[in-house]
């Protein structure tokens, strides 16, 4: 094919496929299949229906668009290269997959703007735009007049083989499917490879049928290589369907125009080597050097930034005309999107005393979720099937379901994994939603690549965790998480709060809230028993992770340190020790991150190096506690499974009750 005979969009589609080609040569690593099939139908959606602005990537009414097939990454790059965004240049182009470049292995939000999530993880990118269609739903439902519009957008996604393989992308695109979310369009790279080859070795389910079961409505465009109009006539459709999410089956060839390696597993992971980049460059006409770009591609291209500019000026009309009429509802947009808490917001949450009904933590969640939720109307959320265990509802609020998005409960179904997901991706949307999920904590092992991810890129949610040691009982070990708060903690970025009582749990949610609205996430620990309310404990401790809770005269002959309903084993034990002349300080440490973000001075005061002697009492494993107690500490932990019986039963089997505190701290003072 000579040059001459190319239209303008099929050179703007090579160019997609070259910049990813001489990329991944010059890398010598990373994934040039996707994008060299992919990039047709990328071009037709970015240069045709998407509205974005490339010099403000942060415009809040702009289309989203997700790489869920993230590994394609350099398919994405060159889009926001050749449209025009300031933060991917030819040079950052060059130095894909290269130490502190803008253009990671895989797309990071936080590293590259114009990039909407964070995706890797297969499926999980196509789950992350669930939530983002769900973002989308709820505000236009919340602010969105008859006769003004300021939310009004779409969520695009382009998934692959991969991504329809997980099972993340079922659980949301089920959930997609049952709220009808007509703005969210999938376009399905369906080119039947995957790293084993050839997707028939597992994968022969007719994908189609499975998303009109969940709901979905399903187009398909057979020659997805060289069918511009069908592509965009396919996405016309979808924009005409208003009440359910439409997934494109595009099928394609993998690898387009390598004469050896398309349609093969060669081409999905490693670069093509340089003689079959000559070839390929013969075989599509394309008689430019490594990373030039024709000028009239970018004559044609670079008109978005003109389209975006328009778009966004178009936008900030239409708000000003809305904030001229609704003024009220305008001051509180505008609030969401800065970030900005209302003033003296955590003043209603609640405070006890000891004379207070000792309750379960996660009781005490409830009551500040539902003090919460009338003064922060952006806080939205629920439970994977498990509200009335969780204790999450936000009482006469309303359910978020189809036809009522304005709604904020929201029920994710018995669906960990998807739940945080969609919870990332309402998060990310950057409006200024707080979302929540909740389940039991052992079921953060089926969400934990969520979890993982809210810490990596930036997303501020709030994990609510109920039934978190052996206390949760009967349901026994498949249900009591032993070791789970500690592998959460050796998360990055990921900080993790086991209150004690009511006081640290309003605690918890001071530091939760905060932290969401600074794309922080947070994870809270719940007990599923009573507790009571102890004497000292409050919400300023809980902001420094870690405090003195019950002190002696003088330096301590011991430390006890507690976490969660473990702490009032402490204080009582600490009570009986110093009824027999012991000098003892109870330190309440519910949070090691926070306690960490302290200065030295300030966990020197709390735990001095001198006093060596410590007990930490935690119900749960042993495994990082040594930093804390030293080679001279102990621990009262659990190294086991739990057990079937009730919940009392198990933790005085387990040696959580005072007469065992007692026993190791004698033990430790000899």
């Amino acid at each position: 094919m000579a040059v001459a005979t190319q239209s303008l969009e099929e050179l703007c589609i090579n160019s997609i496929r070259f910049l990813a080609i001489d990329a991944v040569q010059k890398a010598n690593s990373g994934h040039p299949g996707l994008p060299m099939g992919a990039a047709p139908m990328a071009f037709v959606l970015w240069d045709r229906f998407m509205r974005y602005n490339p010099k403000n990537p942060n415009w809040f009414n702009r289309d989203r668009f997700i790489l869920s097939a993230g590994h394609g990454s350099m398919l994405q790059y060159a889009l926001l290269y050749l449209m025009g965004y300031d933060s991917v240049s030819i040079e950052d182009i060059k130095q894909f997959r290269q130490w502190h470049s803008k253009t990671p292995g895989h797309p990071e939000n936080f590293v590259t703007p114009g990039v909407e999530v964070t995706t890797g993880p297969l499926g999980q990118g196509i789950a992350n735009g669930v939530g983002l269609a769900m973002a989308e739903a709820h505000l236009a439902a919340k602010f969105n007049k008859p006769d003004a519009k300021i939310v009004d957008h779409y969520t695009y996604v382009i998934l692959g083989d991969g991504c329809n393989m997980e099972g993340v992308s079922g659980e949301a695109c089920s959930l997609a499917g049952h709220l009808g979310l007509g703005k969210l369009i999938a376009l399905y790279d369906d080119n039947h490879i995957s790293i084993d080859g050839s997707t028939d070795v597992a994968f022969t389910e007719d994908v189609s049928k499975r998303f009109e079961a969940y709901g979905w409505h399903v187009l398909h465009v057979p020659n997805g290589n060289t069918d511009l109009e069908g592509i965009a006539k396919a996405i016309e459709e979808a924009k005409a369907v208003t009440d359910k999410p439409t997934m494109i089956k595009v099928t394609t060839t993998i690898g387009y125009g390598s004469p050896n390696k398309q349609n093969t597993a060669g081409v999905h992971g490693a670069a093509l080597g340089s003689d079959e980049v000559k070839l390929t460059r013969d075989n599509l006409g394309w008689q430019y050097e490594p990373f030039v770009i024709p000028e009239d591609v970018l004559n044609h291209t670079r008109k978005a930034v003109q389209r975006g500019a328009a778009y966004e000026e178009e936008w900030n009309k239409a708000f000003a005309n809305y904030k001229a009429k609704y003024a009220q509802e305008a001051s509180e947009f505008e609030r969401f999107l800065s970030g900005k808490l209302p003033d003296g917001w955590d003043k209603v949450l609640p405070t006890y005393t000891p004379e207070d009904k000792g309750v379960a933590t996660r009781k005490h969640s409830e009551t500040c979720l539902n003090k919460l939720a009338p003064i922060l109307p952006e806080l939205i959320g629920g439970s994977a099937d498990l509200t009335h265990s969780n204790l999450t509802e936000l009482k006469g609020i309303g359910e978020f379901q189809k036809g009522h998005y304005e709604n904020r409960n929201i029920h994710f179904g018995v669906r960990e994994h998807g739940m945080g997901a969609i919870c990332n991706g309402m998060a990310l949307h950057h409006s200024g939603l707080i979302p929540y999920g909740a389940t039991f904590l052992i079921f953060t092992d089926y969400m934990r690549a969520a979890i993982r991810l809210s810490a990596l890129s930036e997303a501020g949610v709030i994990w609510v965790m109920t039934h978190d040691s052996v206390g949760q009982g009967e349901d026994g070990p498949t249900h009591q998480p032993v070791e789970t708060v500690a592998s959460l903690r050796a998360i990055p970025g990921l900080t993790v709060i086991r209150p004690a009582d009511g006081n640290e749990t309003s605690g918890a949610y001071k530091v939760a809230i905060e932290k969401a609205k600074k794309n922080e996430p947070t994870l809270l620990a719940f007990t599923r028993q009573n507790v009571p309310n102890l004497a000292g404990t409050s919400i300023e401790g809980v902001t420094k992770g870690g405090y003195v809770l019950v002190d002696c005269e003088g330096t301590p002959d011991i430390i006890l340190i507690g976490t969660g309903s473990e702490l009032s084993l402490c204080v009582t034990a600490g009570e009986k020790l110093t009824a027999e002349g012991k000098k003892v300080r109870v330190v309440s440490l519910p949070s090691w991150e926070l306690f960490e973000a302290q200065d030295a001075a300030y966990r020197e005061s709390v735990l001095p190096k001198a006093v060596t002697k410590r007990l930490s009492v935690e119900a749960g494993v042993s495994f990082g506690w040594q930093k804390y107690v030293g080679t001279e500490g102990d621990t009262v932990s659990i190294d086991r499974f739990g057990a079937s019986a009730p919940g009392g039963v198990c933790m005085e089997k387990f040696g959580f009750s005072v007469d065992n505190v007692l026993a190791k701290a004698k033990a430790l003072l000899g």
